[in-house]
């Protein structure tokens, strides 16, 4: 089958865009053509001529912006020129889907998140429109929900209440839909009665990941890290609910100024950067500057070079130079970096998110420290600190970490799940 996803931004390290491109090579295995219609596209992570860009769809179009800005952070006093909108821009993307559909020849839609999350209200309200004109065969693939955000989306119009309660997530005869945790697949069931397959996050743990190689063993010394140094990387955007501030308290606890912190992501999605800014007053009022680095100029999802010809370096290759991964989180829909960090063969120092790691994750035998509510004790600290000066030690963890993970996070688990939601 052709199967035609929808999907804001794609090539980017967030968990929805790495994901999908997973499930795209699933899907071209299994002996499907996969074509992508997003809003924008990073570092092209699959073949080009089965991409298309409908700028709307971003994110970051304008589009997009004013209409969150006015359905949830600025709203008017009336709502009925952001409704009009809302319904014009969905119109066009509409439209959009349909040609799209018929250029490409597509069996089945497979929407990424834009119809669970209403993050983009008329990229998700397009997509309704465009699948009950249609009756195309539909699956979805929900990371998130409204209700996992707290007041992200409050609102002072029960008009655009009744929008995201009937759009997302997208409700309809002909979908099949894909949850990634037990708490969201028990959500929905309890609040609509809809059934879903619980998808868990992956990788390929056929492919010889996260080595040193001659193209990545200069990564730390050019953010400042020594040869004898022991860097501890934060493998996560800047956004608050990362929980990057108990990583930083742990390097100030263990008292070794050869431990170091590499917090690898962007503060592109933080708000005003009012968590950025924290974390650096944290820095500074603790005397890190030397032993915490941000190195979002260095690392992207892919290896590149910038435009000063110095070399950006990937995910992957962060990996390869860690010595333990810190994973405080307080939430999370499921965790890549969990998954990535026992590929690279990395201890994971994480905190019990709720409801996810320990139902999905944690139950399954990984030995991790592992922290509750985001305190970190002195029994974690020191227990981290014995596992990053003992090699042997590590050796021991990563490897049964490594078979677990490849048991219940390979893509022969994911390939098991797209056989039975891609038959129609």
């Amino acid at each position: 089958m052709n199967v035609g996803i929808i999907i804001g931004r794609i090539g980017d390290v967030d968990g929805v865009a790495l994901e999908t491109e997973k499930w795209i090579e699933v899907l071209r295995r299994i002996g499907h053509e996969a074509f992508v219609l997003c809003g924008s596209i990073k570092n092209h992570p699959i073949d080009l001529d089965h991409v298309q860009t409908f700028r709307p769809l971003s994110f970051f179009s304008p589009e997009c912006e004013w209409e969150q800005n006015r359905a949830f952070f600025f709203p008017p006093d009336d709502p009925d020129e952001l409704l009009t909108v809302v319904h014009e821009n969905a119109q066009a993307v509409a439209t959009e889907i349909f040609r799209w559909i018929l250029d490409r020849k597509i069996d089945v839609l497979l929407s990424e998140n834009a119809s669970a999350l209403p993050c983009h209200l008329s990229m998700g309200l397009g997509i309704r429109l465009a699948a009950e004109s249609l009756s195309i065969p539909i699956v979805t693939h929900d990371h998130d929900f409204a209700w996992e955000r707290g007041d992200r989306y409050a609102t002072p119009f029960h008009e655009v209440e009744e929008l995201v309660e009937s759009t997302f997530p997208l409700r309809l005869p002909h979908v099949k839909r894909a949850v990634i945790n037990v708490a969201a697949q028990v959500e929905l069931s309890e609040r609509f009665g809809e059934e879903s397959v619980v998808v868990p996050n992956v990788m390929d743990f056929e492919r010889e990941y996260a080595r040193k190689d001659q193209y990545n063993h200069d990564l730390l010394p050019s953010i400042g890290i020594d040869d004898d140094d022991i860097p501890l990387f934060q493998i996560t955007r800047i956004v608050k609910r990362k929980g990057i501030e108990t990583a930083i308290d742990l390097v100030h606890r263990i008292e070794d100024p050869r431990v170091k912190l590499v917090i690898t992501g962007s503060a592109a999605d933080d708000d005003r950067k009012g968590y950025f800014k924290e974390l650096v007053t944290q820095i500074h009022e603790r005397q890190l500057e030397d032993q915490v680095h941000f190195a979002y100029h260095k690392i992207l999802s892919q290896r590149e070079f910038g435009v000063d010809g110095r070399k950006i370096y990937s995910l992957e290759d962060a990996y390869a130079n860690a010595v333990g991964v810190t994973y405080f989180s307080e939430y999370e829909g499921f965790g890549n970096s969990f998954v990535e960090a026992v590929l690279a063969r990395k201890p994971v120092f994480v905190n019990n998110y709720e409801p996810v790691y320990w139902p999905d994750i944690g139950s399954k035998g990984f030995r991790t420290v592992q922290i509750e509510k985001g305190e970190l004790g002195d029994e974690a600290v020191a227990e981290i600190d014995r596992i990053i000066h003992d090699a042997e030690l590590r050796r021991e963890i990563t490897e049964h970490n490594f078979v677990l993970a490849r048991k219940h996070f390979s893509f022969e688990v994911l390939e098991e799940k797209l056989q039975e939601l891609f038959s129609f």
